[in-house]
């Protein structure tokens, strides 16, 4: 009697998901069996600590030397080099599908899926960082790296979200990453939410008591929400653009929030001055 062993190691689901979102060399190193891919969603805030730890030192340390907005602005090249603009990629289909798709469902999964992009596509991702660059231009360098630092693992928490509240849309065949993601054991649900949340803690101790952290955490919560309520009414399934689109617009309603209480909040002056 032949007996199969799971020669999987307990790595290789993380190094799957970093593998997956960014387009550093990980797979040099180390190449993750393929049923390790269906679960990158799980580990998917983990690779946030990297972009988004990435993105907080080029602010920070990049503005002891230039100009804060050009830190701010070498801090998005370097996260699009670092994913391959994976999640924009994402968010211009995503605009481009249901923009023009009206609530034709097969028009948007089709639209989505075409690799032009479209009108709606270009005038949204072109919106998107501008308001990105001067979301983050708002606030001094160091609350900008902090916010940074925990915004793109809270928000990928949130968007990671979606595949447990919906069914995949397309086929496996159909996907372009040919990967239908997995549903999140109650395991998996844990360590999402630690992963999500534990980078809040060194803006939370930087802060605390100066800012609104209800609305901090219930604003992004709050978007995320509408959008699940859009894709569900248009495609009744999410698809990978759909998860992209979902990151980048929480993570951008999170730092309009922080960079309104910092408008609106001389103590926050003070501290940062």
């Amino acid at each position: 009697m032949r007996i199969l062993l799971n020669t999987s190691k307990w790595y290789d689901n993380i190094w799957a998901s970093f593998i997956f979102f960014t387009r550093l060399p990980f797979w040099r190193l180390h190449e993750p069996p393929k049923e390790s891919y269906r679960t990158v969603v799980e580990h998917w805030p983990l690779t946030g600590w990297l972009t988004g730890g990435i993105m907080a030192a080029v602010i920070y340390f990049g503005g002891m030397i230039l100009p804060h907005t050009i830190a701010v602005l070498m801090a998005i090249v370097a996260r699009l080099l670092i994913t391959g603009a994976l999640h924009e990629d994402g968010l211009t289909d995503f605009f481009d599908g249901f923009g023009g798709g009206g609530n034709n469902r097969q028009r948007i999964l089709d639209i989505m899926k075409d690799s032009r992009t479209g009108t709606f596509g270009v005038v949204g991702i072109v919106m998107y960082l501008l308001i990105l660059f001067f979301a983050l231009t708002a606030m001094p360098a160091k609350l900008a790296a902090l916010t940074v630092l925990a915004a793109d693992p809270y928000s990928k928490m949130l968007a990671g979200q979606i595949i447990m509240m919906m069914p995949y849309a397309r086929t496996e065949e159909e996907s372009k990453a040919h990967v239908v993601y997995r549903k999140m054991n109650i395991k998996a649900g844990i360590s999402l939410f630690i992963q999500g949340m534990a980078p809040l803690a060194p803006l939370v101790l930087t802060c605390w008591g100066l800012v609104r952290w209800d609305l901090i955490i219930f604003i992004p919560g709050l978007v995320m929400y509408f959008l699940y309520l859009l894709i569900w009414r248009r495609l009744r399934g999410y698809t990978g653009d759909c998860c992209g689109a979902m990151f980048l617009l929480i993570e951008l309603s999170f730092y309009l929030t922080v960079s309104s209480q910092f408008f609106n909040n001389r103590q926050l002056w003070t501290l940062f001055s």
